[in-house]
Order: C-alpha cells, then sequence, then structure tokens
C-alpha cells in the first residue's frame, strides 16, 4: 500500500472580540482599567479579572488594598513600576518593587493586604485572577515571591524582549522557562515588547483559551488591531503570530487550560454554586475562613 507524508499545517489563532479596559476603582480607592472581568461575560476560562493600575499621582493609589479576604482561585500581581507590601494571615510578609511577581493561591481561604510604600512616583502594574478547579478550591492557601532577576528575558533579534513569568515559550530558537510551574491551569504569562514594525511568532497549546493584553502601543493581529488598555481574545490554535505598528508596542499574553465548570462570583469569593459562595461569606464572618477542617 502506498503512503503518503501529510504534512500539518499549525492553525495559526486570529482576533475573536476585543474588550476595552473599563474605568474603576478597588480596595480603597485604588483606581484602575478592569477587561477581563469588568462583567460575567467578560472571562476567559481559566481567567476571572485582569486589572490594569498605572498612574504618578499618589491619590490615585496610595490608600492601597487594606486586609481583605479571597477563597477559591489564585491572584497574580506584577509590578512594572512601584514598590508595594503584602502581608497576610500565614505570616508572609513581602515586598514586591518593579519587575517583580507575587503569585497567591487563596486555596480555602486568605487574608491578606497589599499597601504601597511610595507617596509619590508612578505605581504600575497587573492583577490577575486565574480559577481554580473544584477539587482545588478548598486547598491551604499558598505564598511565592518572585524577584525580577528569577524572571528569564528572551531577547529578539528585531530588538524586542520576551519576559517568561509562568510556563515555557521558545522563540526565535530559543526556549525559556518561567518560574511558576506545576499549576493545574497550566499557564502562560509572557510580558513582551516589540520595537516598531516588528513581528514575531510563537507556538501555544491548541485548545488552550489564551488573550493579549496590550498597554503601551498597538498590536496587529492577522488583518485586525487590539487598541492600547484592551485585552484581545484570541481563537484556538497552535501559534500566535502578532506584529507592531509605527511604534513600540508592550503587552501581555496569556494562556491556560479551561476548567469547564460553573463559575459563582460574589466579591472576592469564587466557587461552583451559590451555596458555596454562601459558605464562604459565613466562614468569613465567623472568623474561620482561613481554618483548615480537622483531620479525623
Amino acid at each position: 500500500m502506498d503512503t503518503q507524508n501529510t504534512q500539518l499545517t499549525t492553525q495559526v489563532r486570529s482576533l475573536q472580540r476585543e474588550i476595552t479596559g473599563l474605568s474603576t476603582s478597588d480596595g480603597a480607592g485604588v483606581k484602575l482599567l478592569r477587561s477581563l472581568g469588568s462583567g460575567p461575560h467578560a472571562r476567559l476560562d481559566p481567567f476571572l479579572m485582569l486589572d490594569e493600575f498605572s498612574s504618578n499621582n499618589p491619590d490615585d493609589y496610595v490608600a492601597g488594598f487594606p486586609s481583605h479576604p479571597h477563597r477559591g482561585f489564585d491572584t497574580v500581581t506584577y509590578l512594572l513600576d512601584g514598590h508595594m507590601r503584602h502581608e497576610d494571615h500565614m505570616g508572609n510578609v513581602g515586598h514586591i518593587k518593579s519587575g517583580g511577581v507575587q503569585w497567591m493561591s487563596a486555596g480555602r481561604g486568605v487574608i491578606h493586604s497589599e499597601m504601597p510604600q511610595q507617596e509619590q512616583g508612578r505605581m504600575r502594574g497587573f492583577q490577575l485572577w486565574i480559577n481554580l478547579p473544584a477539587r482545588e478550591k478548598m486547598k491551604p492557601a499558598g505564598y511565592q515571591d518572585i524577584q525580577p532577576e528569577q524572571i528569564p528575558v528572551i531577547h529578539t533579534v528585531a530588538g524586542g524582549f520576551v519576559k517568561v513569568i509562568a510556563g515555557s515559550i521558545t522563540v526565535e530558537g530559543t526556549t525559556a522557562l518561567g518560574p511558576i510551574q506545576g499549576v493545574t491551569t497550566e499557564p502562560v504569562y509572557l510580558d513582551v515588547m516589540l520595537s516598531p514594525n516588528s513581528q514575531l511568532s510563537f507556538d501555544v497549546a491548541e485548545l488552550h483559551h489564551a488573550f493579549v493584553y496590550v498597554y503601551e502601543g498597538q498590536l496587529q493581529i492577522g488583518e485586525r488591531s487590539v487598541k492600547n488598555h484592551s485585552a484581545g481574545i484570541l481563537s484556538e490554535g497552535g501559534k500566535i503570530e502578532v506584529r507592531s505598528l509605527e511604534q513600540e508596542t508592550r503587552f501581555l499574553v496569556l494562556a491556560g487550560k479551561p476548567i469547564g465548570e460553573p463559575v459563582v462570583q460574589y466579591g472576592p469569593f469564587v466557587m461552583n454554586t451559590r451555596a458555596e459562595v454562601e459558605q464562604a461569606v459565613s466562614d468569613y464572618q465567623n472568623g474561620i475562613l482561613t481554618h483548615q477542617p480537622a483531620v479525623a
């Protein structure tokens, strides 16, 4: 029998829709732009929310995020500019400075604060919420500080770069492994800079959900573009191809394995059912949100 070699073509992801960041405030009045999470239909499993904060005016950020609870998901704070202090019920105290990351898994429950350690200057960064599957929502909380020097950087031929915060990526023949590994949703978290009129392509897991968030310049994906301060939701496919226009462009790339479970959110609690959310609220009000169940 004759056999033929069939060349498989990797499908390039296209831009499906754009979610413009909406002005809002959180914590004790921190001004920010919310793209993912700005409404119940503005999520992308497993990603729940993405906030961008950026200001030179201390009135926009100095009040910070005083002590507050979470249950059922991971929070990732990536600071481009500034200095914030993290403190939680587990006794963790961390300082996140320009280029650093804090990865916290709320699990069963965490009570923490994130407070600016500056009264002037620029504060700029992102907070991302990543959902946890039902079997992990009640696991013990965890916390990890990642310093800027722990984040690998791939420099591109055209003068750009790719910072790999989570997952692994191969760009122009160079592979980098981010400091965050072993998460069930297999997240990829990249911070990318493209010099003007340059392009970049890289492979991602074909069935993982993915989006980009542009925070400087404008990004071209196929025949469509993603505006500054907007998230671009991508189709399925094994390859992402992007290019910049007439100016330097900075953007995030997020990809992850979808969970496919119901999402019920009430403020800082994200569970699978209304009853579970009501239990989280009750546990917090009764001072047992962070308590681990007794071992029989």
